[in-house]
This record gives C-alpha cells, sequence and structure tokens, in this order.
C-alpha cells in the first residue's frame, strides 16, 4: 500500500516496543483481530509467522517474474525461428526450419534471464529502495530493531486508526513502551 507522506497531522504510527519476539506476534495478532489493516513489524531477524500475524500478503514480485518469464520464452522462441525460418533460412541435415527441440535451450535461458532481471529490478522498485529516510526512523529507541529489540507500528493511515485502543492492545501484549512516531 502507498504511503502518504503529506499528512497534515505529522503522525506517522503508534509504535510499541517489546522485549520478545513470542510479545511482538501475539500483540500483532491481536492487533489484526481487532481490525488494524494497515501495519508493520520491525525485528533483528527473521520471525517465522509474523508475516501472516499483520496481514502482509505481497503478490507482486512473483507474478512480475511469472509475466517476464513468459516474455523471455516468447522473445527467445521469436528470435530464433525468426532468424532459422524467414532471415536466413539453411536447410542443414534435412532437419525442419522451425525445430523445436534445437529452440528450446536458447528459449529456457531466455526465461531464466528476463525472470531474474525482473524479481531483482521488480524488488527494488516494489519497495521504492533505496529509501535513505523512513517516518519508522523517528521512532523511540527504533536503532535497537536491528539490535534487540522488537517493533509493531500501526501507521495513522489505516482507516480505523484509534490511538487509546492501539495502546491498549499494545500495552496488555507486554509492550515496553508505546510512543508516537512523527514524519
Amino acid at each position: 500500500m502507498a504511503h502518504d507522506y503529506s499528512d497534515p497531522s505529522g503522525l506517522y504510527a503508534l509504535v510499541g516496543e517489546f522485549e520478545t519476539p513470542e510479545r511482538l506476534m501475539v500483540a500483532a495478532e491481536e492487533a489484526r483481530k481487532a481490525g488494524y489493516k494497515v501495519m508493520d513489524a520491525y525485528s533483528p531477524f527473521p520471525i517465522h509467522g509474523l508475516s501472516d500475524a499483520i496481514g502482509f500478503r505481497d503478490t507482486k514480485v512473483p507474478w512480475t517474474v511469472f509475466i517476464f518469464g513468459l516474455i523471455g520464452v516468447t522473445l527467445g522462441y521469436t528470435m530464433q525461428f525468426y532468424t532459422s525460418v524467414i532471415d536466413y533460412p539453411m536447410n542443414v541435415g534435412g532437419k525442419p526450419m522451425n525445430s523445436i527441440p534445437a529452440f528450446i535451450p536458447v528459449a529456457y535461458e531466455c526465461t531464466i534471464l528476463f525472470a531474474a532481471f525482473s524479481a531483482a529490478i521488480g524488488m527494488f522498485a516494489y519497495n521504492r529502495l533505496p529509501m535513505p529516510y523512513h517516518p519508522i526512523f523517528n521512532a523511540k529507541n527504533f536503532e535497537r530493531a536491528s539490535q534487540d529489540r522488537f517493533f509493531l507500528a500501526v501507521e495513522a493511515s489505516d482507516p480505523s486508526y484509534d490511538r487509546e485502543a492501539i495502546e491498549k492492545v499494545m500495552k496488555s501484549n507486554g509492550a515496553l513502551e508505546v510512543s508516537e512516531c512523527d514524519f
């Protein structure tokens, strides 16, 4: 979901700091059950199931890779067909001009090439990288997200954003501190 960084209130999110990944998981699940959809979690290491707990469903990169893989196989095959059948037809050993088995290796390699480049470029584009600044960097104690703390941010752009209710969910699930994060 695209973020609107032009919010006049200046509030980006309400951020909860947790001491353990288990507490973060429980808080994320509870926030999700409470109806909050625009949230993110930050951790010094991957936590299995956290993306499901915050409701992260991203299918853009796989579809991009699939589509560009199809484009790659089509272009690889078409290039060989044009060269062998239309532009420079040459009968070698009595084989047919449109020899599908002979065209498979190049078409396969074009598929891999297009899919790999689209995966790398798509990942950077969809994640809007490089991103030297993000509002979450303003959160209190956020520098510890890469060391030993776990953070849950419920963004103010969430349609059901309610500061008191979110704070109650976070504190009841073991948040060490809950603070507002500005742009």
